[in-house]
């Protein structure tokens, strides 16, 4: 099963784009998170990582 991971760094950024390419390539489970690159927690990528990292 192939994992996607979406991150915009700001509110009015749209994840679209992003969102249609990993499913597109064939992520079944994508995880997507709208938080600046500047902050050091990224929940939604270390939900992912917790889960599917070994």
């Amino acid at each position: 099963m192939l994992i996607g991971y979406a991150r915009v760094s700001i509110d009015g950024q749209n994840l679209n784009r992003q969102m249609d390419q990993l499913k597109a390539t064939g992520c079944e489970r994508i995880y997507q998170e709208k938080i600046t690159g500047t902050k050091k927690e990224r929940p939604e990528l270390e939900k992912l990582l917790d889960k599917y990292a070994s």
